[in-house]
Order: C-alpha cells, then sequence, then structure tokens
C-alpha cells in the first residue's frame, strides 16, 4: 500500500495535462488498483463511506431533484444499482425501494439501517451473473447515483448500463460524470474513471430519450473535490 500511494502522490506532482495525464493514470490503475467491486467491498469492511457525495449539501441537492422527480410523475417503485452502504436513501422518499450493491458489507450496513422499513429491500448483486434476477426485477424508475464513474472495467461498466435500462418500465436517472462534456485536466484516482455516457446510450439504447439534464448545483472546477461534484442529473425515458 505504501507504493501504491507513493505512486499516487508522484503523479499528483507531475504537471500534466490531457492525454498524457491520461494515460499515466490508467497505468497506474492498471497496476495498483484491485478492481471496482474489490475496491468497495474493502472500502466499506475498513470502515469507510459511500463517500462525500452522499452527505451535507451534495446529498441534498440530490434528494431534492430525486424526490420531487418522483413525486411529480408518479413513480410507484425504485431500484438503485449501487445503492452502497444507504447513507443517501435516508433522505429519499420512494413509495417502495430495491437498493443492489456487489459490497456485501456495504449492503449489511444498509439494511441494518432500514431493518424497520418494510418499504425497502436490498439484494447482493454480481454484474457478471446478473441474469435470472433480471428477468424478474422491474421498477417504474431505475437509479444509478455516483456509480458509473467509479467502474473501471469496460466490461462492468457497459452491464451496469444493461442492466440499468433493462429494470426500468419507465424512466432512468443516472448522477454521473459525461466525458462527452467533461474536459477533465488533473489527476484522476485510480477508482475513478469519466466515461461518455450520453454518447454511449444514445447508440446502445435507441428505445430511450434523454429527457431532461439537471446541472449539479455544485459543480467541480478544480481543487478540493469534497464539497463539489462532476456529476449531473441525466434523467432518460422510455419512447
Amino acid at each position: 500500500m505504501a507504493v501504491i500511494e507513493t505512486m499516487k502522490q508522484s503523479l499528483r506532482r507531475l504537471p500534466l495535462t490531457g492525454s498524457a495525464a491520461d494515460v499515466l493514470s490508467k497505468m497506474v490503475s492498471k497496476h495498483c488498483f484491485p478492481g471496482s467491486r474489490e475496491y468497495w467491498e474493502r472500502r466499506y469492511a475498513q470502515g469507510g463511506t459511500s463517500g462525500c457525495g452522499s452527505e451535507g449539501a451534495l446529498a441534498q441537492f440530490k434528494a431534492q431533484i430525486l424526490n420531487t422527480f418522483v413525486k411529480e410523475n408518479s413513480v410507484s417503485s425504485v431500484i438503485e444499482f449501487g445503492c452502497g452502504d444507504g447513507r443517501q436513501l435516508r433522505l429519499a422518499a420512494y413509495p417502495r425501494y430495491l437498493g443492489v450493491d456487489v459490497s456485501e458489507t456495504g449492503l449489511r450496513k444498509a439494511m441494518r439501517e432500514f431493518s424497520g422499513d418494510t418499504t425497502k429491500s436490498f439484494l447482493g448483486y454480481d454484474p457478471r451473473t446478473f441474469r435470472d434476477e433480471a428477468r424478474f426485477l422491474t421498477a417504474d424508475l431505475s437509479l444509478s447515483l455516483d456509480v458509473i464513474y467509479h467502474l473501471v472495467e469496460d466490461e462492468i461498466y457497459l452491464l451496469h448500463l444493461e442492466h440499468i435500462f433493462g429494470a426500468a418500465r419507465r424512466f432512468v436517472i443516472l448522477y454521473t460524470s459525461d466525458s462527452s462534456s467533461l474536459d477533465v485536466h488533473e489527476y484522476v484516482p485510480p477508482h475513478v474513471r469519466h466515461r461518455p455516457v450520453t454518447r454511449d446510450i444514445e447508440k446502445k439504447f435507441p428505445g430511450w430519450r434523454l429527457r431532461e439534464r439537471v446541472k449539479n448545483a455544485y459543480p467541480h472546477t478544480g481543487g478540493d473535490g469534497r464539497l463539489t461534484s462532476f456529476a449531473n442529473f441525466y434523467i432518460y425515458e422510455a419512447v
């Protein structure tokens, strides 16, 4: 771990921009990063949380957008891919909810948090074996919040999109970065990879249209990112 941290710190000090920074970041990820599933399980097991995006002003912003959408569109059920430890869910107002996640430790934390709430259920999720479950798990609204840019593996990213849209009957809401319109000129940690999400969805899911893009109230402009975010809301509707 000390070697990995030294590599990270060295990379941060290099005056790199554009493609050079991207290449070096991917090199560090390849040699030092255990994979998205292993990263989150280890993070929760070591006492970590779902992160700054699920607390404070960012969490309040996300909850306001989502709760308003659910109410105004008479959404009766929600499924969330990547529910984590349930910190963001504390602010949610959903009639019925199913949260799935790759981390057993994160799920246990969420289940303890909401053990007395019969409107909420949780399920372990392995993207590579999510077949039989996919035939039965559907909801009015499918969510992915602060997840996509943490999926560093191409296969897992594509499966994630497939499962999100496959589970949605009416709406999909993504809260993510989108490299189609994002210009990153700073160090990106190994557990982050920005993707051209809207472009990929347009190609792969023609039965869905981008209904609305909601800009983040606290956009990231460089420096300390704990109180800001690269993510915006992308709201899709079945056509």
